[in-house]
């Protein structure tokens, strides 16, 4: 087998016990990636967020190798299908993404997305928002203008600080008023990338990469992510180490955030490090 794109050599003996058990046994294994910061390059305004251009050709090529390959999102799964455009591409017909944080499912043999019904918490801290960012906001620059709120299908919801005059300050400002705000809603809150979300508990990506794994009866696992949601998938992939499933952690790298490239097998230069990354695991299976 060669390669035109030589294959990463993760940095830990776990991670290359993991990428070894998969390329040993491709149709073993599941590979799961984060969209935005990880497919997608984060960009001020997240509905402009679109795929890296070489991130769908490089997943279709290397999908129909796989037992199993899954996009795990805290966006709707809709609009991760929408903004990665992943919907009718030869070679990710057995696609699935796992939207809000696996609460959501679509995949693409029905095309459909299947859910619960959201928490009516969300809907109420939702209607909160404008006057506790414009209460905030007196010489932070947080005001619901220069906030930007990103309702997720009504699952969740977004505070982005990076339109602000000083993001990180917006940030450090809103996160005691939101705790509160979540707390008194049945929320939590989640920090990121100059964004703080506010969802139901009990639902995270190490969750919904457990249950996505166990089901599938994979043999190896790789996942891919930037921010800090994604390192409760990362405990999950240690826990299967730990349990024998062989696994590889990828950090998409960003100078926002650190602490998955600490813990990380492999770290690539964001999007297109992953696109790199999938192609040449392509590129070694072909």
């Amino acid at each position: 087998m060669g390669s035109s794109h030589p294959l990463p050599v993760p940095a830990t003996p776990a991670g290359r016990d993991g990428l070894a058990a998969l390329l040993a046994r491709p149709e073993r294994a599941v590979v799961a990636v984060d969209f935005d910061g990880t497919l997608a390059d984060i960009v001020p305004d997240p509905e402009q967020a679109r795929a890296h251009p070489g991130a769908v050709p490089a997943l279709a090529r290397l999908a129909p190798r796989l037992l199993s390959l899954a996009v795990l999102t805290g966006r709707p799964a809709d609009v991760a299908v929408r903004y990665g455009g992943f919907a009718g591409v030869p070679g990710l017909e057995h696609l699935v993404v796992l939207g809000h944080y696996g609460v959501e499912r679509w995949d693409a043999v029905s095309g459909s997305v299947t859910a619960p019904a959201p928490h009516p918490g969300v809907a109420a801290a939702r209607a909160e928002l404008p006057e506790l960012l414009n209460g905030v906001g007196a010489g932070h620059g947080t005001s619901a203008e220069a906030a930007h709120i990103e309702d997720k299908g009504g699952r969740a919801v977004a505070v982005h600080t990076r339109r602000a005059a000083d993001p990180q300050a917006a940030f450090e400002a809103l996160r005691e008023p939101l705790h509160r705000l979540a707390e008194r809603h049945g929320l939590i809150v989640e920090p990121g990338r100059m964004v703080l979300e506010l969802r139901p508990p009990g639902t995270d990506k190490g969750a919904a990469l457990s249950d996505y794994v166990r089901r599938s009866g994979a043999e190896a696992v790789l996942y891919a992510g930037d921010d800090l949601g994604d390192l409760a998938a990362f405990a999950a992939v240690e826990k299967f180490r730990a349990e024998g499933l062989p696994g590889v952690l990828v950090c998409s790298g960003s100078s926002e955030v650190t602490a998955l490239a600490d813990r990380a097998d492999l770290v690539v230069d964001g999007p297109a490090g992953v696109v790199g990354l999938v192609t040449s695991l392509a590129d070694a299976l072909t």
